[in-house]
């Protein structure tokens, strides 16, 4: 685990990143009781969780360490890949999750495919699914959601049937902080907006299918350590 500047056993020896990464995860696209606000919410251990453009990571399970914690599954997650998070996507799990680009920053960990880190910024919605299978070009209630948060789901033109919907670049003004829309990767570009490039960069982080069972597993033993210790007391 290090910081941009200092040097960590944890990743590769002298390692001193001058930039942040590029990155690449699925979220959950939700908005505000009020309408207001938009953020994204994770998909496993941050699935309670809401961020927005820019967000420190925070542990759910223990407050007094900063993420992201050896011995526990906190932090953000990325994949290093654009592939990687696009087949992640296919899973059922994830069907109306966006796909979306982000820096991220401060101390990390790294992994054989991503990485786990303490700061992130949202740079770019790449791209969203209607569940019929067209690419998505808005956003609809999904009929579920958090306390203050309604949880959203791409859907094209022809299954909206005049149902109330948020543009994607609606949702990506909502967000406090600048997010660009990009071109969907399937070659159609999302309603109203003009393509962008999309780019996969050569150093970048991310986590894997392993990488998420392997920090559940980790966060399971640091919750046995935690009442272990109590027990001791």
């Amino acid at each position: 685990m290090l910081r941009l500047s200092p040097r960590s056993p944890g990743s590769p020896r002298g390692e001193r990143p001058d930039r942040p990464f590029t990155g690449y995860k699925l979220a959950r696209p939700v908005v505000s009781a009020d309408g207001t606000g938009t953020a994204f919410a994770g998909l496993t251990l941050g699935a309670t969780s809401i961020y927005g453009a820019s967000a420190d990571a925070c542990c759910v399970w223990n407050r007094r360490h900063a993420p992201p914690r050896r011995w526990c599954g906190c932090g953000f997650y990325c994949l290093h890949a654009l592939a990687d998070a696009r087949a992640l996507a296919c899973a059922t799990e994830n069907r109306s999750a966006l796909l979306i680009e982000v820096s991220a920053s401060g101390s990390y960990i790294r992994y054989e495919r991503g990485l786990r880190y303490s700061r992130q910024r949202v740079r770019a919605v790449l791209d969203a699914q209607c569940g019929c299978g067209r690419p998505g070009t808005a956003l609809a209630d999904a009929g579920s959601g958090l306390v203050g948060w309604r949880h959203l789901t791409p859907a094209c033109g022809a299954c909206t049937n005049g149902r109330p919907v948020l543009s994607l670049r609606e949702f990506a003004a909502r967000l406090g902080g600048p997010v660009r829309v990009g071109q969907l990767l399937s070659g159609s570009p999302l309603a109203n907006d003009s393509p962008q490039e999309v780019r996969d960069l050569p150093v970048g982080a991310g986590e894997s299918p392993i990488a998420v069972l392997t920090a559940e597993i980790a966060l399971l033993h640091a919750r046995l350590d935690d009442l272990q210790s109590r027990l001791d007391k």
